[in-house]
């Protein structure tokens, strides 16, 4: 009887601990940092001709993974659509996304958001030959949009009269404009910016919409321990400008000499 008791105590005591292991504890247990990013959004995040994840955001992950694990090497990168964001990371299938996620009030209710790194606001873009240079303009036109983002929640929300057409992949948004299946599409403004630059029949006729937000990693809600790691590393980082190296290594060569890195970046997690 005495030899069962101690088993169940010891058992318990090991549950216990199981229990109160943090995000981090299971990370460096594990060995491998597993980060949700894009896999089709460059130069954030997006997939080489070699099969290599590339972007600013994949720098900025495996930084993280040196900064907690001590090699850029240790991390295991998730392609992940814009919809499936958040549920990579309640499925516990993702450690951290860092996929071109927007900070909003209703996302915080569901996921933890660390310090951003980039500013965001909402651009319009649309053919030369027909364009849209105003939201009224739309109204009884298709809107293309990703599945998911923010970009979407605005128009459902604040303009019921444009008709909105959404899809899962951010390339497959291009490509229908491209195929006249919509009148515009809005995006992101730096994933606009870029895209208009390679294509030059087309032009952003609305440069924002909304409140000026701030991209941020996400985790799973109540990792605080993980959290807090990722927000004094983005602290620590703007000491030596990472932010605007990575601008200048990953972003210039796409958005060209006349992009301002303070429209795009934020360094230290101070969104001004």
């Amino acid at each position: 009887m005495k030899l069962l008791a101690l088993i169940i105590s010891l058992a318990f005591i090991i549950g216990c601990e199981k229990k109160e292991q943090s995000a981090t504890d299971i990370i460096k247990k594990r060995g491998v940092l597993r980060v949700a990013v894009s896999g089709d959004d460059p130069p954030f995040g997006y997939i080489d001709n070699r099969g290599k994840n590339q972007g600013y955001e994949i720098r900025f992950a495996k930084r993280l993974a040196a900064e907690l694990l001590g090699d850029t090497a240790k991390i295991e990168f998730i392609i992940v659509e814009p919809s499936a964001r958040i549920d990579v990371l309640q499925s516990d299938k993702a450690d951290i996304v860092l996929a071109n996620f927007t900070h909003t009030l209703d996302r915080a209710e569901i996921v933890d958001f660390a310090h951003p790194y980039m500013k965001v606001s909402i651009s319009v873009v649309s053919p030369k030959s027909a364009p849209i240079r105003s939201v009224d303009e739309l109204n009884g036109k298709k809107l293309i949009v990703s599945k998911g983002t923010v970009s979407e929640e605005y128009f459902l929300n604040n303009h019921p009269g444009v008709e909105i057409l959404a899809f899962e992949q951010i390339h497959e948004t291009f490509l229908a404009l491209k195929d006249n299946r919509g009148h515009a599409l809005a995006e992101d403004n730096g994933v606009v910016f870029i895209w208009a630059q390679e294509n030059p029949n087309f032009e952003v006729g609305i440069g924002s919409l909304g409140s000026v937000g701030g991209i941020a990693p996400a985790v799973k809600k109540g990792n605080a321990e993980l959290l807090a790691f990722i927000n004094k590393t983005i602290e620590k980082l703007e000491k030596e400008q990472f932010f605007l190296k990575n601008f200048e290594s990953t972003l210039r060569p796409f958005m060209g000499a006349d992009a301002k890195p303070n429209d795009f970046i934020v360094e230290g997690g101070k969104l001004n």
